[in-house]
């Protein structure tokens, strides 16, 4: 294995954080993929020991984002996605092999970005006296990295282009709450996050369509077959359809999206 593939597997195996992210922006920002050997997606990547994982059910609701408590909470769940997010671009990284070198300075300049995002609201956090790990949180993110550790075509669909794209919808109405309830300081650290991450879900959507040109493959149709295979239900709710649009989808990706979520809401 090269030392570069030591060095970024080293980094999503650090359980500490400030190592963890000290060792992230250390990271080279390209590698020579000459005898790269993909390595294992591990079933549990580094991350606090203190952090407690529970089912979805079990994470603190934050509806009452008035309240210290309700955006504590708020904070603490996207601190989760954006560490999550750090180890799953990593992963995207270490765990497939033969691809462009272009491939792996995506998903490294990607990871420098989700460390700078949980960094940002964890300052957040710890200003309101608390910390990342003070909450239990729910593992879902990581479990559709192990789904998905076979394949990087399957990686792509459905970690940027589904769980990361659903960041896309959900981020204008948080921002809105946020403004509502006067907390400017985090809203600015998401007008960051919401920006950046269009760049992430473009970088999935892009690699998803080499991938599936080298196959051979409709682009468009194995996407909507590898999420009726491996995603349970159908994203639904508002689509950030701008944004959307600006990371990679079709206008008729959108339209059956759209279509979908209405009929499943009309089945609901």
């Amino acid at each position: 294995m090269q030392v570069e593939q030591e060095q970024i597997r080293a980094a999503l195996l650090e359980s500490e954080l400030e190592a963890k992210l000290a060792a992230v922006q250390a990271l080279p920002a390209a590698v020579a993929t000459e005898g790269w050997v993909a390595s294992p997606t591990p079933a549990l990547p580094g991350r606090p020991a203190r952090l407690r994982l529970v089912a979805p059910r079990e994470v603190p609701r934050r509806r009452n984002l008035a309240s210290r408590e309700g955006r504590f909470a708020l904070l603490h769940a996207l601190a989760h996605i954006e560490f999550n997010a750090i180890n799953l671009a990593l992963d995207a990284v270490c765990a497939f092999a033969g691809l462009p070198e272009a491939y792996y300075a995506d998903w490294l300049q990607v990871a420098k970005e989700e460390a700078a995002h949980f960094a940002a609201l964890r300052a957040l956090l710890q200003e309101m006296g608390g910390d990342y790990g003070d909450l239990p949180a729910h593992n879902g993110l990581w479990e559709m990295a192990c789904e998905t550790a076979d394949d990087p075509l399957k990686r792509m669909a459905l970690v940027p282009r589904v769980l990361e794209a659903r960041g896309l919808d959900a981020t204008p109405g948080i921002r809105a709450r946020l403004q509502a309830v006067g907390d400017t300081q985090a809203d600015a650290v998401l007008a960051v996050i919401e920006r950046e991450e269009v760049g992430h879900v473009a970088a999935g959507s892009h690699w998803f369509r080499w991938l599936c040109a080298a196959r051979g493959l409709d682009a468009e149709a194995q996407f909507f077959l590898l999420l009726d295979r491996y995603y349970r239900g159908q994203p639904g709710g508002d689509f950030a359809v701008a944004a959307r649009l600006a990371a990679g989808f079709s206008e008729w990706e959108l339209q059956t999206l759209r279509a979908r979520a209405a009929e499943g809401r009309a089945h609901g």
